[in-house]
């Protein structure tokens, strides 16, 4: 029987292992990962000489400058000198209590927002407008630009109310630390809360408003200006804002433009903060989308912004009449707080049926300068070409990468422990509320 001849081992041929691959030009065996790599590579050069990937960059790249060019023709909105007598014509016979309060504002009301509301009183008419403001312990001639103001209504027939108030910062605060908006801080002593201060000071502005009515005198809006650079047409476009059918609408305002300047009080439409402080600004798709389109109308939750207008009646309902207020002082130890101007709109029961809308065509500032910059001559786009690109792929990016789940969790988590000491504790304002502390200082208010 024939035996198989035993080969020694070093006569023995060899294999290579059955998934690598001959290398030719090196003239050895390639791992498979290696391999791999270089078959992509290969495949990869063969596909792009085919003109297939060339012609989707191309495509690609064309859209993305369509794009960028059609939202710069929808931000370049021309108004003509007409515009102004067309928008005053629409709200003949409207009638507008403007409320306004001021604090170091002497040369601001001077130069620029004595001028607008003089105007915008001659434009509506004198007997349609009412004019409101609370000054509260400025140190500089504030006193004396709104006395100058208050001649100058008085000359053009406009009925008014303009209260000087000579307590200061220094002397609430050294006041006794009694009553509601008082708490106990991390700085082991009880201070003043900044946002019930604000609003007990913005309520102030709208005692008249309760006082007319009672005597019959009717208002379809309130007008409330910040101490912001703005004009007549500014006032009357936002006004118009949805053809005038809102809860309230508000101007976009900016300090240092392109960043818009109110965070605390902006929600967008699903009641987020701003995703990016740059346009477009928005994480939700409603608000985003309008925001895209340049409307004037962009839904919102919560705005402020510079000049807002609302509906008068919720806050002449007989029975629980619409007021600005803060969170209540046992939320607020919790190191939480909600701007005044964003829990207002909370508490409004016009909100969800008539929304609430920013008017991104109406923008104001808080200086000449940020004003200049975003309203550029000749009906041109108020942002560069550069900017829109910019927003449209950092708004992209922003919206992949950004979490906002463990900032959430400590506010809302904050809530939970607060409603859980008492069946009566409820904030509808929630979407307002942040992780932070604010009270009142001597020279305007302070992070605890």
């Amino acid at each position: 029987m024939a035996r198989n001849p035993v080969v020694p081992p070093n006569k023995r041929r060899t294999s290579p292992p059955p998934l690598l691959p001959f290398d030719m030009a090196n003239g050895s065996y390639q791992p498979q990962s290696s391999y791999t790599v270089r078959s992509f590579r290969m495949r990869l050069r063969r596909v792009m000489r085919t003109p297939w990937p060339r012609v989707f960059i191309c495509l690609f790249a064309l859209l993305q400058v369509l794009d960028i060019v059609n939202i710069h023709l929808h931000l370049a909105v021309v108004h003509d000198s007409s515009d102004i007598m067309e928008l005053s014509r629409r709200h003949q016979g409207e009638r507008i209590y403007i409320a306004s309060m001021h604090w170091n504002d002497g040369p601001l009301i001077r130069n620029h927002w004595s001028n607008a509301v003089l105007q915008l009183a001659d434009v509506l008419g004198p007997d349609n407008v009412y004019v409101s403001v609370y000054e509260s312990g400025s140190w500089d001639d504030t006193k004396d630009a709104l006395g100058e103001l208050e001649a100058k209504l008085e000359r053009l027939g406009v009925a008014r109310s303009i209260t000087r108030s000579y307590v200061t910062h220094k002397d609430e605060i050294e006041a006794a630390p009694v009553g509601d908006g008082w708490i106990n801080t991390p700085r082991n002593k009880r201070e003043l809360r900044r946002i019930p201060f604000l609003a007990k000071l913005r309520n102030r502005t709208l005692r008249d408003l309760e006082t007319l009515h009672k005597q019959g005198v009717h208002f379809d809006k309130i007008l409330f200006l910040n101490d912001v650079v703005f004009t007549a047409e500014d006032a009357l476009r936002l006004l118009d804002t949805n053809e005038g059918v809102f809860a309230a609408a508000c101007s976009l305002d900016f300090s240092k433009p392109p960043q818009y300047y109110d965070t605390f009080a902006l929600r967008d439409s699903d009641g987020k903060a701003h995703l990016m402080p740059t346009w477009p600004y928005f994480q939700s798709a409603a608000s985003r989308n309008a925001m895209l389109l340049n409307e004037a109308a962009v839904p919102v939750k919560s705005c402020w912004n510079g000049i807002v207008a609302m509906a008068a009646a919720p806050f002449l309902d007989a029975s629980k009449p619409l007021r600005f207020r803060g969170i209540p002082d046992s939320l607020a130890i919790q190191h939480l707080e909600g701007s005044e101007c964003c829990l207002i709109h909370a508490d409004n029961p016009m909100s969800k049926e008539m929304g609430v809308f920013l008017n991104p065509q109406v923008r104001v500032a808080y200086n000449y300068e940020a004003y200049q910059a975003t309203h550029p001559l000749n009906g041109e786009s108020w942002l560069t070409w550069g900017q829109i690109a910019k927003g449209l792929w950092e708004s992209r990016i922003r919206r992949l990468f950004t979490f906002t789940f463990t900032k959430d969790w400590v506010v809302s988590s904050r809530i939970r422990s607060w409603k859980s000491q008492s069946h009566r504790n409820n904030e509808p304002g929630d979407f307002c509320l942040i992780n932070e502390m604010q009270v009142l200082v001597e020279n305007g208010w302070a992070h605890v």
